[in-house]
């Protein structure tokens, strides 16, 4: 999704009580407000497949698995942004109505006109959140996904899952949720696009 800067300046409070009063949603950053906007199909549907997934595998356990339409805090004072997956299992976010504060696990599926933040700024940002264990980047142009995961000394480490690398089925690993699925079925229903002058970007 992409982000387009607003000229309002406001405290985190007002923010969150002039969001919900909007038509569309909006991230909060620095006392800056910046719009969200719609993403692709196959971003969708790489979005929804996980989510799906998580949800069945999260059940019972006392997890929130959330989509697109939920708003994580990186603190009461923002940071706030809108992850397109994310999974608490922190009691804290049980009975939570408007912001998850306490994720152990966000991932972000990459557009052209986002991939650049979600990997810089906003990977800065989620890192600040103390429950975080991993943050997995998922590409809806090819089959690729990154997973970066906190070790035990508190240091970030890269996992990369890739048929271009390895050629065969890839099993991807999701440890701080004990989860584990195909590479494939991240990527069920997913068309790409094979000529990029036809791709359509995000507006």
């Amino acid at each position: 999704m992409i982000a387009q800067l607003q000229p309002q300046f406001m405290t985190p409070q007002e923010y969150l009580e002039w969001e919900e009063q909007q038509p569309i949603k909006y991230e909060y950053i620095n006392g800056e407000v910046f719009a969200m906007t719609g993403g692709t199909i196959p971003h969708n549907d790489v979005a929804i497949n996980l989510t799906s997934a998580l949800k069945n595998h999260l059940r019972g356990k006392g997890c929130k698995v959330q989509m697109a339409d939920a708003k994580v805090g990186v603190s009461q004072n923002g940071p706030f942004h809108y992850p397109d997956v994310m999974v608490s299992c922190d009691s804290r976010d049980q009975k939570a109505r408007k912001v998850i504060y306490h994720p152990c696990l966000i991932v972000e599926v990459l557009s052209p006109g986002t991939e650049g933040f979600d990997r810089g700024k906003k990977f800065k940002h989620y890192r600040q959140i103390e429950t975080l264990k991993e943050y997995v980047l998922i590409d809806a142009d090819k089959i690729n996904v990154e997973c970066y995961r906190l070790n035990e000394k508190g240091k970030w480490e890269l996992t990369s899952y890739s048929l271009e690398e390895m050629g065969t089925e890839v099993e991807v690993q999701l440890t701080s949720v004990d989860f584990s699925c195909p590479i494939s079925l991240l990527y069920e229903d997913v068309v790409f696009y094979e000529d990029t002058s036809e791709k359509t970007p995000d507006l």
